[in-house]
């Protein structure tokens, strides 16, 4: 049997958590980035002696953001605050020492570029609407998954949220228990396959 990929994917809610960012070159920028373009409201602190000129620029007139950045070292009382831990930095051992002090506090970890001592990863996002559709590939190829997104998001309508809204709509006037509810929802969504067929 070939492998499969056991990962469980999960959308968090980032404006009611709280998220560590270790590190604000060239990394974190790039972790940080596509953090805030998925969740805009996301509650991110970041700490690093030094912040680079492109995220000072995305942070730059953006009050929705909710950034705040500690210009100084890593210190192990950093991990006491967050929910999440990202570390992003490019210098390994340090990576090493903020996922050693995470996971000491039971935090949940992501090391930048080290799927072996990460807890989750970052997959690739599309959103259209209301729709939201993570790509990951256990860490194998996020190159990979970036090309998979952009397929789908030129695929996909722009807009999809009037049609999730008047599925919404639907599910909440059906009558009848759970699985009545779910067979109404299958041979109505079951329309929608067959015109992206014909």
């Amino acid at each position: 049997m070939s492998e499969r990929n056991e990962l469980y994917p999960v959308f968090l809610k980032l404006h009611q958590l709280k998220l560590l960012i270790v590190g604000a070159g060239e990394v974190g920028y790039e972790k940080l980035s596509f953090i805030l373009k998925s969740s805009p409201r996301a509650k991110v602190r970041m700490v690093a002696p030094w912040v680079s000129p492109e995220i000072e620029t995305l942070l730059a007139g953006k009050e929705e953001h909710d950034v705040e950045i500690i210009r100084r070292p890593f210190e192990e009382s950093d991990v006491e605050w967050p929910d999440l831990v990202i570390a992003a930095t490019n210098i390994e051992l340090l990576n090493q020492q903020v996922q050693k002090v995470a996971k000491a506090k039971q935090k949940l970890v992501n090391v930048a570029d080290t799927p072996a001592l990460c807890d989750f990863y970052l997959g690739s996002i599309v959103t259209k609407g209301f729709l939201k559709v993570a790509v990951s590939t256990n860490g194998q190829s996020p190159t990979f998954a970036k090309r998979f997104r952009q397929l789908l998001e030129e695929v996909l309508p722009e807009d999809t949220s009037d049609l999730l809204e008047n599925l919404k709509e639907i599910r909440d006037r059906l009558g009848g228990d759970f699985a009545h509810k779910v067979k109404e929802l299958n041979r109505i969504t079951a329309s929608l396959l067959e015109e992206e067929n014909t």
